[in-house]
């Protein structure tokens, strides 16, 4: 009897143990993962991959597919032959309708930011001969707010190629087509850069846009939150280029996003890869992350990256917004912004745009229009994305190369230096900037034009 008590109280006191240790052992979790092949996707390579997991969508044009899979499975995955890349989705941040009478906001009023650019002025108005006319800007962001046709003509905005992708990260690692919420979207962020390219109504008054006459293709790629994943943002670089390779043949392209994330996901990768190949232009914004270094895409070479500058007349002349940039730009008016991310090793700074206290459409409630000034590296893209859409409009033919080298070679190099700012507090801000984080210099309309021959 002894015997029998003592071999229980042993095999209790190892399942004791067994339970210890599989209790203090890291849970295996599913995440999202983003794969990228070296052949074709076939039923065959599908069959090998979800052996590690499972394949939730596949992207045919640049070999690559998204996978929900186990961590512990990651390094068996990442060893097949086929595989190139397989890592964690990464982050990407950034009512009754009535239509808006105006179709043409060329010759609306101008605000100080596009006079920043030579594009308008605030007597003159349009100082360059091109408005964006033939140019299609993709605009992958969070898409337009429910009363988007109350800032902007409805001829503006392309609803036949307009889309929402969801989805992506977590344990998901699923994207999915949501057509109509493209149109829905509850964070304005979105609106708010397709102001700057187009212009907008505010309220009667027609305010002028980098390229009035440009049409932007709305695809949503982030949620209503502002954020989102490589995969979404993957799969709305393909949706653009794809229609770049068909209905869009003959007509220029340019995408901009004003999103990014902290490094370079390999599907996003091709996928930019792919668009470039097909004739896109892509523009994004060069991160809000100051000394800790540019975000990605726009960190990637072939994209054209946007630093965030500011002016010195801000908030110290009377109806500034509308103010009177001198004219030709003096350098000695401007600014690095403090948040505008600096250039680090292996990354990429083209030019830099304004991107301090840009006044645009912005809702903080659902129906009710309202305008706010933002800051950022995402208000500065579209600026530069605006006039790329003219570069196009008068080569249509404009490679992604050719329009980032004349943007750079035409740029107003802007020197390492301090400027004292008054906020729109009268307190007066020092802000220090070196020569990482402006890139080639301020971008100029009229003197990019001009170099096209």
């Amino acid at each position: 009897m002894k015997r029998v008590l003592f071999n229980s109280i042993l095999i209790l006191a190892l399942l004791l143990v067994n339970v210890a240790a599989v209790s203090a052992a890291p849970a295996d979790k599913k995440v999202g993962v983003n794969v990228l092949l070296n052949v074709d996707i076939t039923d065959s390579v599908v069959v090998k991959l979800q052996k590690y997991g499972k394949v939730m969508d596949k992207v045919y044009e640049i070999d690559a597919v998204t996978m929900s899979v186990y961590e512990s499975q990651l390094p068996g995955l990442r060893a097949l032959p086929e595989v190139v890349s397989a890592t964690p989705d990464a982050v990407r941040n950034g009512s009754p309708i009535d239509t808006v009478a105006a179709n043409d906001f060329s010759l609306g009023l101008s605000t100080w930011d596009l006079d920043a650019i030579n594009v308008t002025d605030p007597v003159a108005q349009r100082t360059v001969a091109y408005d964006g006319s033939g140019v299609y800007v993709a605009v992958l962001d969070t898409g337009l707010l429910d009363s988007w046709r109350q800032y902007f003509p409805e001829e503006r905005i392309a609803e036949e190629y307009a889309i929402a992708f969801g989805g992506g990260g977590g344990e998901q690692g699923n994207v999915s087509s949501q057509p109509n919420k493209w149109e829905h979207d509850q964070n304005s962020h979105g609106t708010h850069v397709t102001s700057t390219i187009l212009g907008y109504s505010m309220r009667g008054t027609p305010i002028n846009g980098v390229a009035p006459l440009a049409t932007v293709i709305p695809v949503k790629v982030l949620n209503q939150n502002g954020s989102g994943w490589s995969s979404v943002v993957a799969r709305g670089i393909v949706y653009v280029a794809d229609l770049k390779a068909g209905p869009l043949a003959d007509y220029p392209v340019v995408i901009n996003m004003s999103l990014g994330g902290s490094s370079l996901d390999a599907m996003e990768k091709a996928a930019i890869d792919y668009a470039i190949g097909q004739g896109v232009i892509i523009v994004a914004s060069a991160g809000n992350e100051g000394e800790a270094g540019m975000g990605y895409p726009g960190a990637y070479a072939p994209v054209i990256s946007v630093a965030a500058s500011g002016w010195v007349g801000e908030w110290t002349v009377s109806g500034w917004w509308r103010g009177n940039v001198a004219d030709p730009t003096n350098p000695a008016d401007f600014y690095i912004t403090d948040f505008s991310s600096r250039e680090k090793t292996g990354q990429d700074l083209d030019v830099a745009a304004p991107g301090s206290w840009i006044v645009g459409p912005y809702q903080n409630n659902s129906g009710k229009t309202s305008y706010y000034y933002l800051g950022g590296t995402s208000m500065a893209s579209p600026h530069v994305a605006g006039i790329v859409a003219l570069m196009a409009q008068k080569k249509p033919a404009l490679t992604a190369a050719e329009a980032e080298s004349i943007l750079e070679t035409t740029a107003i190099y802007l020197a390492p230096g301090s400027r004292n700012v008054k906020d729109s507090s009268g307190a007066t801000i020092t802000y220090t900037w070196g020569a990482d984080a402006t890139g080639a210099g301020l971008a100029s309309a009229d003197a990019a034009l001009a170099a096209i021959p």
